[in-house]
């Protein structure tokens, strides 16, 4: 590394000293922590941005966002050029980079990394580095931005590019569109979403038992963030959809994530604040009002209605069940292109079709899953080994049950689809079969791949229901989540425990997962695990069962054993 590079980043460098007693760590969100703490955390990330730009040759984004969390805190993470998250492997030197203690150590780290990943530097002041910027509604997102935008200045020949108040998925889906060659402003989202949306509805079928018009009211809570005004906008674009947006964050409504939001909702099963008695489901036919809510920067979605014996409690349609609806829809589309009556084609294609999930998922929607014929796979806790997993197949379908996830198609798949679209269309136009295809191609532009999108998953999820002629009533009745119950147990320890299979069973210490299956086996459908926190020390334990006072009984007993095991 050249001299003038080195007091390039010793003179910036100096304005923005480390906080003392932090240690911070990159994980599946990033850095995350209260935002006065944050700025030389982000400053820092900035560097990583620019130098994961040089590195790959593509646009980096950077997003300053604390997702669901509460207002005073705030967080940075990196968008990879696939519009997914950073990688794995450059974590550890994203955990080195925040920690290190003065200008001369955070120069050391930088030459060594650069010099191990051959990372091209540039010296002629050309641009040579791209990094698109985006932050959520949050007060400390101007100042955290400058920040960002001194960490990539710090690179020589790197730029930064503010792409504004977004939502975090808008942001992963404008680095993706970009290292496609494609255009990536936020109006051009909007843009494919709702073209893509208005395609899908005018495929639907005619059908007698289509939910009522009565039923198409659909109530939106926005958490108060970022999701609010870009919900306002698409529902411009798409002439005013049946929808009301509640919690906005307009003009001073409300505070962010505070008892409103995805993440509260799913939690807590109780209504957000701004919903009550008038909210309640007219409970005839298939007439039941919608409710959805989003979270802090819009990348989690959840289902609700109010219930009507009391109004504030909710019934809560989560991801795992959003999962299933997109998994019995794509299902039975590839069903009409490949089953028995459809036109044949020369090609043989058979996509292979993957619903991906972590031990968290109920184990009921799993068991459904698995009955409907579908390839189900767990992956350990974390978006980053589901959407890897995910990746794997031709269609991979991932959520968790906080309503974070999306579909992933393959190149394959979505050369297959083209192809068999372009035969139908010149050999049997307007046939189901052509119908099926055109389908799956509008949802392979709906839905963002790069990452779960609440405002894209909502859509999907509005015209699925709309072409399956299904109640919300109907969807939540797909199955009955089993109960369960998760408890924390703190512990001298946390890296004592050591796990496999998904982080469904535990290596070490030994015995402990004897003693765990003896207390499974007590119960009726019982199903028990332990994790180690990725931050704390403490042990979470997750049981379910056939009844709640046996999972909860079940949760007690798994806890007392990682007591026994791990504090005596």
């Amino acid at each position: 590394m050249k001299e003038e590079q080195k007091s390039l980043i010793l003179k910036i460098s100096s304005q923005y000293p480390p906080p003392q007693g932090v240690k911070l760590s990159y994980g599946t969100a990033g850095f995350r922590e209260d935002a006065s703490i944050l700025v030389s955390t982000v400053y820092r990330v900035g560097i990583l941005a620019a130098l994961r730009s040089l590195k790959t040759q593509s646009v980096i984004g950077l997003m300053i966002t604390a997702s669901h969390n509460k207002v005073n805190d705030n967080g940075v993470k990196i968008a990879d050029p696939s519009g997914g998250m950073l990688t794995q492997d450059w974590e550890p030197f994203a955990d080195r980079l925040a920690n290190a203690q003065d200008p001369q150590n955070l120069i050391e780290l930088i030459v060594e990394f650069v010099e191990k990943e051959n990372i091209p530097l540039h010296w002629d002041g050309m641009r040579s580095a791209e990094i698109l910027l985006g932050r959520d509604t949050r007060p400390s997102g101007e100042s955290l931005l400058q920040a960002a935008k001194q960490g990539i200045d710090s690179i020589i020949g790197a730029v930064s590019v503010d792409m504004g108040i977004v939502t975090t998925p808008q942001l992963h889906w404008m680095v993706r569109a970009r290292n496609q060659g494609m255009k990536a402003t936020e109006f051009d989202y909007f843009q494919q979403i709702s073209d893509s949306f208005r395609c899908f509805m005018g495929l639907i079928p005619t059908k007698s038992d289509q939910v009522s018009e009565g039923a198409d009211k659909l109530i939106v809570d926005c958490a108060n963030g970022v999701g609010g005004e870009k919900l306002i906008a698409l529902k411009k674009m798409l002439n005013g959809k049946a929808m009301e947006v509640r919690n906005s964050g307009l003009e001073g409504e409300g505070e962010l994530n505070e008892r409103v939001g995805a993440d509260f909702v799913q939690k807590e099963k109780v209504v957000p604040l701004g919903f009550g008695t008038e909210d309640v489901g007219i409970s005839i036919l298939l007439s039941e009002l919608r409710c959805a809510s989003l979270d802090g920067d819009a990348d989690r979605l959840v289902y609700f209605t109010v219930a009507s014996n009391n109004t504030s409690r909710i019934d809560l349609v989560d991801g795992d069940k959003m999962l299933s609806l997109f998994a019995i829809f794509i299902k039975d589309q590839i069903g009409i292109l490949k089953g028995e009556g459809a036109k044949k084609t020369t090609n043989n294609y058979e996509p292979r079709l993957g619903v991906v999930q972590t031990a968290y998922a109920n184990g009921a929607s799993t068991d459904y899953l698995k009955n409907l014929g579908l390839e189900v796979v767990l992956t350990p806790t974390g978006v980053k080994y589901l959407h890897e997993k995910a990746a794997q197949y031709d269609i991979g379908i991932y959520f968790e049950a906080n309503g974070h996830g999306t579909i992933l198609f393959s190149q394959s798949f979505l050369s297959w689809l083209e192809a068999e679209n372009k035969e139908l269309s010149s050999t049997s136009k307007g046939s189901e079969e052509q119908k099926a295809a055109l389908r799956l191609l509008a949802v392979t532009k709906l839905i963002n791949q790069a990452v779960g999108d609440a405002l894209s998953g909502l859509l999907m999820v509005e015209a699925i229901l709309k072409h399956m002629g299904w109640s919300i009533h109907k969807w939540s009745e797909l199955y009955q989540d089993l109960p369960s119950r998760m408890l924390k147990v703190i512990v001298k320890d946390r890296t004592a425990v050591v796990t496999t299979n998904a982080e469904t069973e535990v290596v070490k210490p030994t015995g402990i997962q004897d003693a765990i299956n003896a207390e499974i086996a007590k119960c009726s459908r019982g199903r028990s695990f332990i994790r180690p926190s990725g931050t704390e020390d403490i042990i979470r334990v997750y049981a379910e069962a056939s009844t709640q006072e046996a999972a909860d009984s079940l949760a007690n007993s798994v806890a007392k054993l990682v007591d026994q095991f791990l504090n005596s």
